[in-house]
C-alpha cells in the first residue's frame, strides 16, 4: 500500500500508439511518431479540402484528445481564434471528420494496463 502513496499516477508507461509506431522503441519515440501520425492526418485532410477564405488565416489550433482505454480516440476541446472561426465555418466537424481514417490506436499503459489519456496538440493552420 505504500507504494501506491508515492506512485505518480499522471505518468504514463507509454503513451498512446498506432499501428504505424509499432517500431518506435522508448517512450519518447512513441510519443513523436503518435503526434506525427495526428499532424499528418490532419495536414493531409486540410490539404484535400482546398479551404477558400477571404481573409489570410494563420492560427495554432489546440485540440484535446482524449484515448480510453479501448484505443478510442476523441475530441474534447478545439482552440482556435475568432477570425479563424469566421474564415472556416463549421471548423470543428472538419476536425472530427478527420479523425477518420486513422490507423489503429492502441491506449496508454500504465502498470501494465491500459488507461484512457489526455493530451493537447497545437496544429498550425496557414490559408491564404
Amino acid at each position: 500500500m505504500e507504494e501506491l502513496k508515492t506512485f505518480n499516477w499522471n505518468e504514463l508507461d507509454s503513451y498512446p500508439s498506432f499501428d504505424t509506431c509499432e517500431d518506435s522503441i522508448d517512450f519518447q519515440e512513441t510519443k513523436i511518431c503518435f503526434e506525427q501520425t495526428l499532424i499528418s492526418h490532419f495536414s493531409e485532410f486540410f490539404i484535400e479540402k482546398n479551404l477558400v477564405v477571404t481573409q489570410n488565416v494563420t492560427d495554432t489550433i489546440r485540440i484535446d484528445f482524449l484515448v480510453n482505454n479501448k484505443g478510442s480516440l476523441s475530441i474534447s476541446n478545439i482552440q482556435s481564434k475568432p477570425l479563424t472561426r469566421q474564415q472556416i465555418p463549421g471548423l470543428d466537424s472538419l476536425i472530427t471528420h478527420s479523425l477518420q481514417g486513422l490507423p489503429k490506436l492502441y491506449p496508454a499503459i500504465k502498470r501494465s494496463q491500459q488507461v484512457q489519456s489526455a493530451f493537447q496538440l497545437p496544429l498550425i493552420l496557414v490559408v491564404k
